[in-house]
């Protein structure tokens, strides 16, 4: 077993990168959180709760990517622009926000601001964000502490954020992780000096003002005057935890891995239950092909599209075809998990696989160009399984295809010389022998809300929930009210989270 602040340490590279931060920006974040909290006196749990809130403070980042991507061209710069600029000054609005998200969106910046004005009172996307964090940490098994914490990210000293709560009525976690994330943000970018500026200048508004004090340029010697710190951020985690540590085991490794995969599965609409889906193929494609442990191919499938949330969700809705830089940045994505997921060293040989589960046994893949004799079986398996996931699931640009046709378009594969022969035959074994049958009620809810709920997972408004089962956009509009009633959320993305957590989305082949 290992430490699960190290499994959660490695895999934070995915909130660093979706948010459009340097690797390691989370793990610094809670280097920072610690050597706050301690130097307000705090106890060992008090310490442990900063520091899983402040690691995981992004962990909600992908849940508004889709529709973020939808109303700006551009999710990544969104978040980013939104952690850089200070609420309480509406110039930083024009200044910060305005040209980052017109320099990675390709829009005017006049009609950024124009869409950042008209959309600036909607409480939306931050309860979406809220929601699937608290989601998360649930799955995650942080605590109660960890959890509450996490579903106040968003909110501000001075009651402008969300939730509406102000000063200490915060929880302690999240006043010291939004302490140091200013801090850790701002020494990145400009040095300790500029990042205690930022800090005092933001107290008393977003800030507690009392925690804000303790930032110190001593405090933040962890970058070593100015230079980047030769010592991994990680291992300074490592040390800085309090005793007892948690460890993982195989069940919270599991637990971990999927929910990973679901939150990367947030960034499109057209994604939500796909790396579940490739994990339960990959996992019985692996026993039908004599694997020694199918359930360490299962860890990869849910991890595989990981890096997904380095890319722009407008490139994952794209209904047309990707440009030729489009493409390379879709491309990128196996490159971007394995680089995640080999961030913890127990999981190297699951990143090895994940970071080839797009090459071709004839080189004619990506991101490497490699070829049979570089693919292990595992690899060939794991790409056998997305392939035939892929095909037989709805995509922006097309229809699923029958699983007849996927096999045949598999099988084909097989015998130009693409795809493993023996990992396909082991895939389509598996496909065969997989029982049918539909997802199990849950939380109450009926056949026909299951239905919505699929529906309300891929984006569909109430009109088009209506038009797909024939029923009035009205009778829609009760369905999903009753859906997010029953299921303790109030957003697309907190259903889609919660269909995926209990395997209600039901999908093709």
């Amino acid at each position: 077993m290992f430490r699960l602040i190290g499994l959660l340490g490695g895999l934070s590279g995915a909130m660093d990168l979706g948010t459009g931060a340097p690797l390691d920006e989370s793990l610094e974040r809670c280097v920072v959180a610690a050597r706050v909290a301690r130097a307000a006196g705090c106890s060992p749990d008090e310490v442990r709760d900063a520091m899983y809130v402040s690691l995981l403070e992004h962990v909600g980042c992908t849940a508004w990517s889709a529709e973020g991507a939808g109303t700006f061209g551009d999710d990544i710069s969104v978040v980013r622009a939104s952690v850089l600029a200070d609420p309480a000054r509406p110039s930083d609005l024009v200044r910060t926000f305005v040209p980052l998200v017109s320099s990675a969106s390709g829009r005017s910046r006049l009609a950024v601001l124009a869409t950042a004005l008209r959309t600036a009172r909607d409480p939306t996307p931050m309860v979406a964000t809220c929601e699937v964090a608290v989601a998360a940490a649930g799955r995650l098994g942080l605590g109660p502490a960890v959890t509450h914490g996490l579903g106040h990210v968003l909110a501000s000293w001075d009651g402008s954020g969300h939730p509406a709560v102000r000063g200490t009525d915060l929880p302690l976690a999240t006043r010291i992780a939004q302490v140091a994330g200013t801090a850790a943000l701002f020494t990145g970018l400009a040095g300790p000096a500029a990042a205690v500026s930022e800090v005092r200048r933001r107290a008393g508004t977003q800030l507690d003002p009392d925690l804000a004090a303790l930032v110190s340029t001593d405090l933040l010697s962890f970058r070593g005057d100015d230079a980047p710190s030769t010592r991994d951020p990680l291992e300074q985690v490592l040390d800085l935890e309090p005793d007892p540590v948690r460890l993982v085991d195989a069940a919270t490794l599991a637990s971990v891995a999927r929910t990973f995969g679901d939150l990367a599965d947030l960034k499109s609409m057209w994604l939500p239950g796909h790396s579940a889906a490739v994990a339960a193929l990959a996992v019985a494609a692996a026993r039908a092909a004599g694997l020694a442990d199918p359930e360490r191919l299962g860890l990869a499938g849910h991890l595989h599209d990981v890096g997904r949330v380095a890319v722009s969700s407008r490139i994952w809705s794209k209904p047309g075809p990707l440009s030729a830089s489009e493409r390379d940045q879709a491309r990128l994505h196996a490159h971007h998990s394995e680089r995640i997921v080999s961030r913890v060293p127990a999981l190297a040989d699951v990143a090895e696989v994940i970071g080839r589960h797009h090459e071709r046994c004839d080189g004619s893949g990506y991101h490497r160009g490699l070829r049979a004799p570089d693919l292990s079986i595992a690899a060939r398996v794991l790409a056998c399984a997305d392939a035939y996931r892929s095909l037989v699931e709805e995509a922006p640009h097309r229809g699923p295809v029958s699983a007849t046709d996927a096999a045949r378009r598999l099988t084909a594969d097989a015998r130009s010389g693409r795809l493993d022969p023996d990992g396909v035959a082991a895939v389509l074994r598996a496909v065969g022998e997989a029982a049918p049958g539909r997802a199990s009620a849950v939380a109450g809810l009926t056949a026909r809300q299951l239905d919505v709920l699929r529906l309300l997972a891929r984006g569909l408004s109430n009109r088009e929930i209506g038009t797909r089962l024939g029923i009035s956009p009205r009778t829609a509009e009760h369905h999903v009210q009753a859906i997010y009633e029953r299921i303790g959320a109030s957003t697309r993305p907190a259903a889609a989270l919660f269909a995926m957590e209990h395997g209600l989305l039901e999908r093709n082949g």
